[in-house]
């Protein structure tokens, strides 16, 4: 039995079937193409997208983005899971066109509300009050209207969520940027905004994510090299999780409008 499975994975159907099951189910190479989640992750990062995260995705053949199988249960996964958490970095298919992959992060769920004041963002989760008080810090809840809640809830602990100074009123920029009014999440959907908040291109304009198109979760870099051809060798073989919350990875020489 085992020279049988040692014969067929160096067959060149085994390799084409191991290969394509990888990227199907468990890990697809991706790199980071703009400037939208710096410096958290940066152009020329080179990594792994963890398929599993969230479910399975119904499997799609690589750069063609022809589905294998039908979307049998019409939520876009093979295996139902549940969904991205507020905070986590995702990677989704864009609703706009969904062949077009976007890495952004989950800054509210289904039930949530938020809005924008000032570049501020401010969240109130649909748990209410009492898990605001236990799950965030004082000085960053505020009430209005009765209600509380949490300005720049991100910010806390993700130091690579930066806003650019140059960036102001007086300039040709859209409104988005600067003011929202509150909006609610629908019910299995996302509200995905880039870290690098005055260059992305994100749900404050074209709207929430369904679970449908959440693809995975940045797993790990294997490759990261600047503008210039430099390998970036602090960041190789460094997993996302770890890294977002330091801010020794956090590149503050990386300019924003890149």
């Amino acid at each position: 039995m085992l020279k049988k499975i040692h014969n067929f994975s160096n067959s060149w159907t085994g390799t084409i079937i191991i290969v394509l099951f990888i990227i199907f189910f468990i890990a697809q190479a991706f790199v980071i193409p703009s400037g939208s989640m710096k410096r958290t992750l940066l152009v020329g990062d080179h990594l792994f997208v963890k398929k599993f995260a969230y479910g399975i995705p119904t499997p799609h053949i690589p750069w063609f983005e022809i589905p294998v199988l039908p979307d049998f249960h019409g939520n876009g996964h093979l295996v139902e899971g549940e969904g991205p958490k507020r905070g986590d970095i995702v990677v989704f298919r864009y609703p706009v066109d969904p062949k077009t992959h976007f890495v952004k992060r989950c800054i509210a769920v289904g039930g949530d509300k938020i809005y924008i004041q000032d570049k501020e963002l401010h969240l109130r989760p649909h748990e209410g009050d009492e898990y605001i008080k236990a799950n965030y810090p004082k000085t960053n809840i505020i009430t209005i209207n009765g209600e509380l809640w949490v300005k720049s809830p991100y910010k806390i602990d993700h130091p690579g969520i930066q806003n650019d100074i140059d960036i102001t009123k007086e300039g040709p920029h859209p409104e988005q940027i600067f003011y929202m009014p509150t909006t609610q999440i629908p019910e299995n959907e996302y509200f995905m905004m880039g870290d690098n908040r005055d260059h992305s291109n994100d749900s404050r304009f074209w709207g929430t994510v369904p679970y449908k198109y959440i693809e995975g979760a940045p797993w790990f870099i294997y490759f990261s090299w600047n503008k210039n051809y430099e390998i970036r060798w602090d960041r190789l073989g460094k997993f996302i999780d770890d890294m977002q919350h330091e801010e020794k990875f956090i590149n503050m020489n990386e300019s924003l409008s890149q």
